[in-house]
């Protein structure tokens, strides 16, 4: 019997025609500049740690603050309140005026540097470390993953700054579930291709399983670092202030993760003892152009000079004493490519 071939209903043409015209569009990619300025309204994300920084999520220290009471706690070293969940690290009590005062400086250095700063509203409840948005938020290449942070103290940030990202139109390409607890204080990037992080009491083998995930769909390489002890994150050690140049605490790296950066042919500073732990925590806002705070070292700043890197003076001590610096109280949503 001869064998007709089934004749195209009328419906059928015009739906074959309708999506041979207006069918699906996968490229450009998501990533592509003119994909994320027609969708997003401007091109997000990171694919450095040292590019010109054009967009910065920050936390004004505000009320949140008025939970930290006179309860020390010389096991820590501060105060704290176990059954609240609540600790400050600090020497004294926060001074809350002085603390906005210095914040309101970086935000004004930032600013005059041509960096558009998007706020966090109101702190979760409680969350007396609202200010260190670095830990809740990771900027990659296209948009951001949302962190999920370890401790009791901080579990609930999240919230208030996915709020923030969606009011500003940043696109969410992850967040941490299950079981996984990852902070962004606990990442870095080398360079397009390649990222580090602590594998740490803040950043479980679970986070850094999800976070590889969430690299490996854009060709990232995420190499764990192992962290002594119980440090806390990578940037307590190590921050990129150059695109080969990093500034780091040789005592607080495994030897390996330090031979993996000379054998890139990374210029690495150490931190000279006379430092404390704070001139590490610093925020480059483009190649070689970094903000630390004013206490630097004469020693560390001649190194710095040396090296070409030029450094912008920031009072920060009163925001430090609660356990974060420069770098923690900023989250990079968009820097220009390299």
């Amino acid at each position: 019997m001869t064998q007709h071939t089934p004749v195209m209903s009328e419906a059928e043409y015009r739906e074959n025609t309708f999506f041979s015209i207006f069918g699906s569009v996968p490229e450009p990619g998501f990533e592509s500049p003119t994909e994320q300025v027609d969708v997003w309204g401007r091109v997000w994300g990171c694919t450095s740690d040292v590019g010109r920084l054009r967009v910065v999520l920050m936390h004004r220290p505000g009320d949140e603050l008025s939970v930290v009471e006179n309860k020390p706690m010389p096991e820590i070293g501060g105060f704290g309140d176990p059954e609240k969940g609540w600790y400050w690290m600090g020497r004294t009590l926060p001074d809350l005026p002085a603390m906005q005062a210095a914040h309101d400086a970086l935000a004004k250095l930032l600013k005059r540097e041509g960096v558009e700063i998007v706020y966090v509203g109101d702190a979760a409840p409680g969350r007396m470390k609202q200010v260190y948005t670095r830990d809740s938020v990771i900027g990659v290449k296209g948009g951001a993953v949302v962190a999920r942070l370890a401790r009791r103290v901080r579990r609930g940030e999240e919230l208030p700054v996915t709020r923030a990202l969606a009011k500003a139109g940043c696109p969410i390409l992850g967040t941490l579930h299950g079981e996984a607890v990852f902070e962004g204080g606990g990442f870095a990037i080398l360079d397009e291709k390649t990222a580090a992080c602590s594998l740490s009491v803040a950043c479980n083998a679970e986070g850094v399983r999800q976070m590889k995930n969430i690299l490996g769909t854009m060709g990232i390489e995420l190499i764990p670092v192992h962290n002594p002890g119980y440090r806390i994150h990578i940037d307590g050690a190590f921050v990129m202030v150059d695109v080969d140049t990093a500034v780091i605490n040789m005592n607080e790296l495994p030897y390996v993760f330090i031979e993996y950066l000379k054998s890139r042919k990374m210029k690495l500073i150490p931190v000279p003892p006379e430092d404390n732990a704070f001139s590490v925590n610093c925020l480059a806002i483009a190649p070689g152009r970094v903000i630390m705070h004013t206490s630097v070292s004469p020693r560390l700043a001649d190194k710095l000079d040396k090296s070409g890197i030029t450094v912008l003076p920031v009072d920060y001590d009163c925001v430090e004493l609660g356990g974060g610096g420069i770098h923690c109280s900023t989250a990079p949503l968009a820097r220009d490519p390299l």
